[in-house]
């Protein structure tokens, strides 16, 4: 469930089956806060959203129901005529709108509808609606893009003290020497990348969470991802570990001069801050 803030009112999003839904009731808000039901209904009375929702369910939900449609379309207009989300949802098997209750109640619409109700709501509404939402997706994107660098350093570590244990472990070691072992490997990886091991680090961010590669920029992620499967590799040819630490040192130079002169990987890294 995420949030954004549009001319003053927060409206609530979240996502189903990997599509956005926005509250079409917080959307009401900017027009009455206290009638927001009313809002929505008198919005659904209209023959035009009738018409504009029966379309967007034709094509988008095969479970859709055409008769009940058409039984909402004829009364259209009418002045007896009263409709509410749910009546909505429950008779023809709708999709586009969801009502929801407790803590994040509401009505909810699927994006298209959504924009299409702001619009009723208020033109101005509506562009500042859909401006703040392409914000919001160009957040998420630009998140789970570094969550993915993130998370595939993690992988590889795991590749990478895998072959630890199957080349550099002898039997028989204690847990406490195995810890040790892993920990001198892993201040391989960072001094090659960053001058230090992770105790020199710490010492010398002391109050800081977290750890040196926590702090690490998207360069040094990717250039660290690389190292890692590298490192693998020279654990597994036998290569002692001076020689390796010598290795990776001038690989990592050699990335870093490139990474950070890559203009697609100083826009993530601005993109970031």
């Amino acid at each position: 469930m995420g949030k954004i803030n549009v001319k003053g009112t927060e409206i609530a999003i979240f996502n189903r089956k990997e599509e956005d839904y926005i509250c079409i009731t917080d959307i009401a808000r900017y027009k009455d806060s206290q009638r927001t039901d009313y809002i929505i209904q008198n919005w659904l009375r209209n023959r035009n959203t009738i018409e504009f929702l029966g379309i967007w369910e034709q094509l988008n939900n095969p479970g859709f129901k055409p008769i009940e449609f058409d039984g909402f379309k004829k009364q259209a207009g009418l002045n007896s005529f009263i409709l509410t989300a749910k009546q909505w949802i429950e008779k023809t098997n709708a999709i586009g709108l969801i009502s929801k209750s407790g803590r994040y109640g509401g009505t909810y619409a699927h994006k298209d509808i959504a924009f299409e109700f702001a619009s009723w709501i208020s033109v101005e509404f509506k562009l500042y609606l859909i401006k703040e939402f392409q914000r919001l997706k160009e957040d998420e994107r630009k998140q789970l893009g570094w969550d993915i660098r993130r998370n595939l350093a993690k992988i590889n570590y795991r590749i990478h003290t895998d072959a630890i244990k199957d080349n550099l472990i002898p039997p028989e070691l204690t847990s406490r020497q195995i810890d040790l072992i892993y920990a001198s490997e892993a201040d391989v990886l960072n001094m090659a990348l960053f001058g230090m091991t992770a105790k020199e680090w710490r010492d010398s961010h002391l109050g800081e969470k977290g750890n040196i590669r926590d702090y690490a920029n998207i360069s040094q992620l990717v250039c660290l991802s690389n190292l890692e499967n590298l490192n693998s590799l020279f654990i597994q040819e036998k290569t002692p570990q001076a020689e390796r630490l010598r290795k990776l040192n001038q690989i990592a130079i050699q990335q870093m001069k490139l990474l950070t002169s890559d203009s697609g990987i100083r826009q993530l890294e601005e993109g970031n801050k």
